[in-house]
């Protein structure tokens, strides 16, 4: 798969996480099956909600990387690699060591910077979709105890 997709669906992903953030949790539907007052269901409403954020099985979201160990550190270690091996092949090829040694370190920042580019679409889509299972996991407690206190939930 091509990188600029997964990119754009890890930043899509990011996007939805943002947009339905905790103050629009989106709960399943729940409707009176007990005859429950207006009173009631918003009562019922705000202690499912409180009950379901504290006690669903959610996992913690992973920490972002910063720092050179992301983006920094991975040119750096490009340009080292990329430099020794232009090194050599300058050397060989063209007795000019020097010369191959600064084509190969150009050639070893771009594709350090590519690998850093993925590691990081790669941690978004991973902290997306544990948002996302956060998300479910917290909906699914919420319609458990509103059928616990007599609602129909969908």
């Amino acid at each position: 798969m091509n990188a600029t997709p997964k990119l754009m669906w890890a930043l899509v992903m990011a996007i939805a996480v943002v947009a339905t953030g905790a103050s629009a949790q989106q709960f399943p539907a729940a409707y009176p099956a007990k005859g429950q007052s207006q009173d009631k269901q918003a009562s019922d409403k705000s202690a499912c909600t409180s009950w379901a954020r504290s006690n669903a099985q959610t996992q913690a979201v992973p920490a972002q990387q910063t720092g050179p160990a992301v983006g920094g550190g991975q040119r750096l270690g490009g340009a080292a690699r990329g430099a020794a091996a232009g090194a050599v092949i300058g050397g060989v090829a063209h007795g000019d060591a020097g010369r191959g040694a600064g084509v190969g370190a150009t050639a070893g920042v771009v594709a350090g910077g590519v690998r850093a580019r993925h590691a990081k679409a790669a941690q978004n889509e991973a902290s997306a979709n544990v948002s996302a299972q956060n998300e479910a996991s917290i909906g699914q407690a919420y319609g458990a105890c509103m059928k616990g206190r007599g609602y129909t939930v969908n």
